[in-house]
């Protein structure tokens, strides 16, 4: 069994989620490891802000991966990391939100021990949660949701990618909560699936750049997901949360509730 190395030795690698963007939303241990680095990898979506608790003499290294732009191969990240590493400097993989929620940590620790090289993992606050929490809203609740469940809405190639209508019914008869990271692109085809076993009036929010000064957001309904992400201009990245949960928010954000309180 492998246990995890001491803290933060040369020849270690450890992930450090940076969290969904506000750099006060990082933990102490987050901190100290990144202060501890002679060697940072950092995905674009980390907050420069982030960065100051860096030791001036760390190298940073830009390795970023974003959808829909050119990215760094993973292949290439996976060889920085087992170079630096081998050389003896202390490796910290920065990356947006938690690297074990869609970050690509799982692949990159399993290629990392079978190297032989040490690794640990320091949470971050994910940015599915941070995103219904700038609503104001939870992600469980006992009258209204029962679970949760993470998905991303963007198939790995070659994938036939999720079974919308089954999930929608799944969340359906469980009472469950839906949020869906990368899922602007496919936003026509994660509607249309949903649809298959929710009703259409089921409350909607998009987040983008939550957590973050120039966050936007949408509040609707499942039968107008495209409508929303239109009219409002957003894109990549958002988070797409739905679920009987906002309906609190989906009310206020029907024009008569708007006219009823003018």
């Amino acid at each position: 069994m492998n246990t995890p190395p001491p803290d933060f030795l040369p020849g270690t690698v450890t992930l450090v989620g940076a969290g969904p963007g506000d750099p006060e939303l990082l933990t102490l241990k987050a901190v100290r490891a990144i202060g501890a680095a002679t060697v940072l990898l950092v995905d674009d979506l980390v907050n420069e802000a982030v960065l100051a608790h860096a030791s001036p003499q760390a190298r940073i290294v830009r390795v970023g991966k974003r959808g829909g732009c050119r990215s760094t191969p993973q292949a290439f990240i996976d060889k920085l990391m087992l170079m630096a590493a081998r050389e003896g400097e202390v490796v910290v993989r920065l990356k947006g939100g938690d690297p074990f929620v869609f970050g690509r940590g799982g692949e990159e620790i399993e290629h990392l021990q079978a190297e032989g090289i040490a690794v640990r993992v320091v949470n971050g606050i994910t940015s599915g949660l941070a995103a219904v929490t700038a609503l104001g809203v939870p992600l469980t609740h006992r009258d209204h949701a029962h679970g949760v469940v993470f998905i991303t809405g963007h198939a790995k190639p070659g994938d036939a990618g999720t079974d919308w209508p089954a999930l929608a019914a799944t969340a359906r008869d469980a009472k469950l909560t839906l949020v869906i990271y990368m899922g602007v692109s496919g936003a026509a085809q994660i509607e249309q699936g949903l649809l298959a076993g929710l009703p259409g009036d089921t409350p909607l929010a998009v987040v983008q750049h939550a957590s973050l000064p120039q966050q936007r957001h949408a509040i609707g309904t499942l039968d107008d997901l495209c409508g929303c992400l239109r009219r409002e201009g957003l894109g990549s990245p958002s988070v797409i949360v739905v679920g009987d949960v906002l309906r609190g928010l989906a009310s206020l954000a029907r024009p008569e509730s708007a006219s009823r309180a003018a």
